[in-house]
């Protein structure tokens, strides 16, 4: 069977200095990955460029069979690092406003917002004003927000990054919790996001991907990061 998501040659900027270079990947159904690498490495880069966000300089993306932006707009759901969400707006109307973008019609808003709220499990804080919202339950909004239209693959941005202890543990729950009806796509540089969300890891560096190996308990995430690396941006 073909994979979901299927990436070849990808690259992106300047050829003296880009900030991919030449990555290949493969994302099967059902795949929670992790791409584990230090700040600069060009993990954003990487999931800016699947959002649509970023054009790539070079390189080929395919889901689904399909490509074009179309394609990433339709089955790709994206959690950046600083959730898009306007604060004088409510959680429900911040979700009107993400499936407005995608251009649902008014009764499908209603079923895509009230689906959205119980996969977050958000519904007591529908009516609470986005900016009232604790760092945890902004980040269940954003997440939200990324699964609005049901896409086929997650992107997430250090998902966990300013997050205390308890909210972590929820935020790696509710993305497990997704796991049966999407792939994940998680950009991190937490060892312990990838032990405990991840299948696979793929090792970015230099803005080009290392390897990419199963997560097993006996996994030595740090030997891949002995030697300083200057980052890709």
């Amino acid at each position: 069977m073909d994979p979901l998501l299927r990436i070849r040659g990808l690259r992106v900027g300047d050829p003296r200095r880009p900030r991919l270079r030449g990555i290949d990947l493969d994302l099967e159904r059902g795949d929670r990955l992790g791409l584990l690498g230090e700040n600069g490495a060009g993990k954003s880069s990487f999931l800016l460029v699947l959002a649509g966000v970023l054009t790539p300089t070079a390189g080929s993306i395919e889901i689904d069979g399909l490509n074009g932006r179309q394609a990433l707009r339709r089955h790709i759901g994206f959690l950046p690092q600083r959730v898009a969400c306007y604060p004088e707006l409510t959680v429900r109307e911040n979700l009107d406003w993400s499936a407005r973008l995608h251009g649902f019609v008014r009764h499908r808003r209603r079923q895509a917002i009230e689906r959205a709220l119980a996969r977050v499990t958000l519904e007591p804080s529908a009516r609470t004003l986005a900016g009232q919202l604790s760092a945890g339950m902004q980040q269940r909004l954003g997440l939200a927000q990324a699964l609005i239209h049901d896409p086929s693959i997650l992107l997430l941005d250090e998902p966990t990054a300013s997050l205390d202890p308890i909210q972590t543990a929820q935020i790696r729950q509710l993305i497990e919790a997704q796991a049966d009806s999407v792939s994940v796509i998680l950009a991190t540089h937490l060892f312990d996001d990838i032990r405990e969300i991840c299948q696979r890891v793929a090792i970015i560096a230099d803005g080009g991907k290392v390897t990419d190996l199963p997560v097993t308990p006996d996994l030595d995430l740090m030997s891949f990061f002995q030697t300083p690396r200057s980052g890709a941006g």
